[in-house]
């Protein structure tokens, strides 16, 4: 059986991509590795790890919360996963539509802007 950082490495892999974490594990240092122990058993190995709603599901909720609670930096890599988990553009812009009703129309705003530049750096990519 798997552990729970096994399995969340695993599922952040799949979400983020190799490249990304490859990235991420890099820049660990003895500082922040319990941290990082933490995110990866935590959110990746317990939270997305668990089927009870779809990846995709999962991607919509986290954007519409990292705008709610302004937590704009992480918005870019979350809507580059989107190409793993199946999120779609246009449902991407109602998750954050709902932000603008229910949190602000200028964290919404500000999401979709951030958005708009990471779809057009994607579109640049290979």
């Amino acid at each position: 059986m798997h552990n729970r950082f096994t399995i969340g490495m695993d599922v952040r892999r799949d979400v983020l991509g190799d490249a990304h974490v490859d990235r991420a594990e890099a820049g660990k240092t003895d500082f922040d590795a319990p941290f990082q122990t933490m995110i990866t058993e935590g959110a990746w190995g317990t939270l997305w790890a668990d089927d009870t709603i779809s990846r995709r599901d999962r991607s919509l909720l986290t954007l519409a919360l990292l705008a709610t609670t302004g937590n704009f930096n992480e918005i870019p890599m979350h809507i580059r996963a989107c190409r793993n988990t199946g999120a779609k553009p246009e449902e991407i812009l109602q998750a954050f539509m709902h932000v603008a009703v229910y949190a602000g129309v200028p964290k919404a705003n500000h999401a979709i802007k951030l958005a708009k530049e990471t779809f057009a750096e994607m579109e640049g990519e290979v």
